[in-house]
């Protein structure tokens, strides 16, 4: 069927059934910021002591009670909490309480607040559409700094050294029996600071270009009493370590780059002949048709496009975005001259991949 003017007539079944999708990806943002707020207000840690009326969770939080009322409105309709009409009482299952409390890898809460941070340069973002460009770093500080500490923390402490280490063969080894190594990109330094009190024997140092998360990786390497890690403000695209390295980590790292090639060049010739270099990225395909499907690709291709890519372009960078994908950083990790790349879905963290590899023992 066409109409008069021979354009193809509409499905009014298939127009509704997208416009209700469009309105739930709509509603899925604004709970976010809702979901943001239970994180930061404690609410749902009050939520797990138990059933509670409005006023009662207000009260366990510490909360006005009208706003927590509305608050829970919003849980409530969202299938988030549940609500018995008979008493008045809101309640967070224990199921969904797993996924929004607590200090393990699974407590997703933290990931909500990087939504209204990437909100907040949206015309910067619009600006680089019309323009090139892109929005630098810097536009995203101080809060960045945060809310990714806060991001990788847990997952972090529950996972590296016991989860990611070990698929690795012989890494655990050599960090016990002593080696020097480097964390490009390290931001507040977490995962060395881990490292560094697992290995004593180890000697670390972290680099990142942003001052404000090297001073927190340094206080917090302090307050640990560590004196086998250091810290120092640099730009890793000029990684040019004084002593060769014999492991080297980069953690979502890579792909945000300005010059992400000069980056694994000089990961690559920092590395003693055998030396590890162990990348953490996005789980990803370079082919868009590959990732049609994969649950965590919407994601992957929004916060590249609103932050990953968009600060590489501010700086006439290659604007690899986070769905640089598995294809093309195998060919880059190759041009760089690395041996052979190995890969592992990572551990308890399904959006990323643990990409291993090492600088050959003779030159290729």
């Amino acid at each position: 069927m066409t109409t008069t003017d021979d354009a193809p007539a509409l499905d009014r079944k298939k127009v509704r059934a997208f416009a209700r999708h469009l309105f739930g990806v709509y509603t899925g943002g604004a709970l976010t910021f809702l979901i943001d707020i239970g994180h930061r207000t404690g609410l749902f840690t009050a939520a797990t002591a138990g059933a509670a009326t409005a006023t009662e969770l207000a009260d366990r939080a510490g909360l006005q009670e009208r706003y927590v009322r509305e608050w829970l409105g919003a849980m409530v309709t969202a299938e988030i909490m549940t609500y018995d009409p008979a008493t008045s009482r809101y309640a967070l299952p224990p199921e969904h309480a797993a996924a929004l409390t607590g200090d393990g890898s699974k407590n997703m809460a933290p990931m909500a607040a990087m939504v209204p941070l990437l909100g907040r340069n949206l015309d910067g973002i619009e600006q680089a559409f019309r323009t090139g460009g892109g929005v630098p770093y810097s536009a995203f500080s101080p809060d960045f700094t945060g809310v990714m500490d806060q991001l990788n923390r847990r997952p972090l402490d529950e996972l590296l050294v016991d989860a990611w280490l070990p698929l690795v063969p012989g890494l655990t080894d050599r960090l016990t029996a002593g080696a020097r190594v480097a964390d490009v990109g390290c931001g507040t330094g977490h995962a060395l600071v881990l490292l560094a009190a697992a290995f004593p024997a180890s000697t670390f140092t972290g680099y990142d270009i942003a001052p404000d998360a090297i001073a927190r990786a340094t206080a917090e390497a302090a307050a640990a009493g560590l004196t086998n890690v250091a810290f120092e403000v640099a730009d890793v695209a000029a990684f040019r370590p004084a002593v060769p390295l014999d492991v080297v980590f980069a953690i979502d790292a890579v792909h945000d780059q300005a010059d992400p090639a000069a980056v694994l060049r000089g990961v690559h010739d920092a590395l003693v002949p055998g030396g590890t270099f162990v990348m953490v990225d996005m789980a990803a395909s370079s082919d868009l048709a590959e990732n049609v499907g994969n649950p965590f690709a919407p994601w992957i291709y929004a916060i590249s496009t609103l932050h990953c890519m968009t600060v590489s372009l501010a700086h006439d960078g290659a604007g690899l975005g986070a769905a640089w994908g598995e294809q093309l950083a195998r060919t880059m990790l190759d041009d760089a001259g690395f041996g052979e790349v190995v890969t592992h879905p990572a551990p308890g963290q399904a959006l990323n991949l643990i990409y291993a590899t090492q600088r050959p023992s003779s030159s290729r």
